[in-house]
């Protein structure tokens, strides 16, 4: 009987440790899909931000690359108005030096035409 006793108890014993075992191993495997679960969708929303990120570095590129040509372009208008404006100085400056010669040239018209009608008191003018 006691021997009985002792294989019932030993029969329960190796029962419940193998029902422990299975339970552990329920756990664990519970445990490791959870985590892995949890690690993929935070693993997408990592790869989206990723993704954001190489998006935002490629328009930052490309908004430097536009950036410098419109400062280049930018400069290129410049120095056209300037040379316009330099252009336009010059056209002054002809065309007071033309009025000057003008002028010049009158005075100079003038004053031949007062000299022949001094030495030439009955003649036509000129």
């Amino acid at each position: 009987m006691l021997s009985s006793l002792l294989r019932e108890h030993q029969a329960r014993q190796q029962a419940r440790k193998e029902e422990q075992e299975k339970k552990r191993k329920e756990a664990y495997e519970s445990a490791t899909a959870f985590t892995h679960a949890l690690v993929d969708h935070l693993n997408a929303g990592v790869a989206q931000a990723y993704v954001n990120q190489k998006k935002l570095d490629t328009e930052t590129k490309i908004l430097q690359i536009n950036a410098g040509q419109f400062a280049k372009q930018t400069m290129q208008w410049l120095k056209l108005v300037e040379d316009f404006n330099t252009a336009l100085k010059e056209i002054g400056d002809v065309e007071n030096w033309a009025r000057s010669i003008e002028t010049d040239m009158r005075t100079v018209s003038s004053a031949l035409e007062y000299a022949y009608k001094a030495e030439f008191p009955g003649k036509m003018s000129l």
